[in-house]
């Protein structure tokens, strides 16, 4: 449940900063939204038990060191690839490199969830595509977007930093309360201040972008929280397979309050993720 609780979290997250990056762009909302989940976290701490023991408070900063660099990662590639090759191969990668992880460490998850795990990867892949259309074509002027190796290689990279901040989350202390999620959100908001810095897009925000950029820091802190909390409690497998699972409420935000069409492979992709969380659950 709270592995569910975090891919909703962060599917609304990535709905809203859909909508705020039509009026500035992505990296411009997270300069905001990321030191916001902080001060959140800070206001969090005294209400929650825990000790911040070393190893927890490294594992955080790592994890948060590792979103960061996928975030700046993942809009880099966006800016220069293909979205419906970018997209879906990010996705997988965040969801398989923690699965992965956790059966090369010994998890051994029972057959209904291993099915799982497989219709939830597939669900990942299918929902995330999305296909060249004349909103594309608009934003980017017509130029046509390929498939480089630099494109590939920030999309593998982007990818596989996601996948081990889940790693990195997993591997903090149970007693450890939130503090490895203020290390996380402190590291993440230093490297995306000195990515917009080095971009040179450290603009203000106004209106419905900042008031946006507030709802996103509220729900990152949910989602993270939820996560590491899962983490504390299941197997890293399962807990990130399903939490990997945001694509599907983000299409499925933006299908009903947006109109945007879903194509066929999308609404496949919905319903495997419908199933991969009921075999998870049976298990």
């Amino acid at each position: 449940m709270l592995a569910l609780v975090a891919a909703v979290g962060y599917g609304v997250s990535d709905f809203y900063g859909g909508v705020a990056s039509r009026r500035v762009t992505a990296l411009r909302v997270v300069i905001y939204s990321y030191p916001f989940s902080v001060l959140l976290v800070l206001a969090l701490l005294p209400f929650v038990s825990g000790s911040a023991d070393a190893a927890s408070l490294w594992w955080g900063a790592a994890a948060g060191v590792a979103s960061g660099v996928a975030v700046w990662w993942f809009y880099a590639a966006l800016a220069g690839g293909p979205m419906a090759v970018v997209s879906p191969l990010t996705a997988v990668l965040v969801a398989g490199i923690p699965v992965l992880a956790g059966l090369v460490t010994g998890e051994r998850p029972g057959p209904l969830a291993f099915a799982g795990i497989v219709f939830a990867l597939v669900a990942v892949l299918l929902v995330s595509r999305e296909s060249p259309d004349e909103v594309t074509e608009e934003i980017t002027g017509g130029r046509e977007l390929r498939f480089t190796r630099k494109v590939a290689a920030l999309t593998i990279g982007s990818g596989v930093a996601y996948g081990f901040a889940f790693v990195f989350l997993h591997e903090t202390s149970a007693q450890s309360g939130l503090w490895p999620l203020l290390m996380q959100r402190l590291a993440a908001t230093a490297v995306v201040w000195l990515t917009a810095l080095t971009a040179r897009d450290f603009g203000r925000l106004r209106g419905e972008p900042l008031r946006l950029a507030c709802y996103i820091s509220v729900l990152d802190v949910i989602s993270n929280a939820a996560l590491l909390y899962a983490f504390h409690g299941s197997l890293l497998s399962l807990v990130s397979v399903i939490g990997s699972l945001y694509p599907a409420v983000t299409v499925l935000l933006a299908m009903v309050l947006l109109g945007e069409r879903v194509h066929r492979q999308q609404q496949a992709g919905l319903v495997l993720a419908l199933a991969s969380v009921a075999l998870i659950a049976a298990a």
